[in-house]
């Protein structure tokens, strides 16, 4: 393994074979398109009361400059656009940012989608997303201090994942690629899954402050996502930059 790559090329090409489906939301990114929105409303409360903005105001995040690492089709950098913030999103895989552009222009939104990783960028922004992301990459501790690296000074960056226990091994991969069939089957390697006190402890030894952790958990009889208390199988958790 390269140690100056984060790139886990067999992730990618998993990812790159699945691009046209990222804006499909009856196809194989379906369970995503019905997470996306909790995810989404957590994160804009989180920024807003972060960063004391009025939601109310047009544009209200016009004056945040936003990554999104590991963007794949952009299901989080249109939203954040919208809301006027300067939004860029990087994936390592080409076709992923293919699809992005081609969406977002067909929305008329003026996102940056660049094919890289984070340890090639050199720019400062005040929030970056590293939403499911984490449990796909090679050399994780270069890869979270490639990311604090591009924060600025008060900034944000938001971790979603899956920990690694007994219950998300049954539900994440069992459940959900086996049973269910809501991914294809070897999307996730439990291995690769990441408990939530090994990232805080990472994290917190970069000199950022951890903020707060929440789970998230389907609930099968409203067929809806939540936030929760529980975090055994899926989690966000942030941490702020001194």
């Amino acid at each position: 393994m390269d140690n100056k790559n984060t790139v886990n090329k067999e992730e990618i090409r998993k990812f790159s074979k699945l691009a046209d489906e990222w804006w499909n939301p009856n196809g194989k990114f379906a369970p995503l398109h019905k997470f996306n929105p909790i995810r989404q409303e957590y994160l804009i409360k989180e920024i807003s009361n972060n960063f004391n903005i009025d939601l109310d105001t047009p544009n209200s995040f016009k004056n945040l400059k936003i990554l999104d690492v590991g963007c794949g089709g952009g299901l989080l950098c249109e939203p954040f656009s919208r809301l006027g913030a300067d939004v860029t999103g990087i994936d390592a895989s080409e076709k992923n940012i293919a699809v992005a552009k081609i969406h977002s222009n067909k929305s008329n939104l003026n996102i940056n989608y660049v094919c890289t990783r984070p340890e090639k960028i050199s720019k400062k922004y005040d929030v970056l997303l590293c939403m499911e992301i984490v449990e796909h990459v090679d050399n994780l501790k270069l890869f979270y201090q490639s990311c604090v690296n591009l924060l600025n000074k008060n900034g944000l960056i938001f971790f979603a994942t899956i920990n690694q226990t007994v219950k998300s091994y049954l539900l994440a991969i069992i459940g959900a690629e086996y049973v269910l069939r809501w991914l294809p089957i070897g999307t996730h390697d439990w291995k690769k899954f990441v408990k939530p006190t090994h990232m805080i402890d990472s994290i917190s030894n970069l000199s950022l402050n951890y903020k707060k952790i929440t789970g998230v958990t389907y609930n099968p009889f409203y067929n809806r996502w939540n936030l929760s208390n529980d975090i055994d199988v899926n989690y966000i958790c942030y941490f702020k930059k001194n």
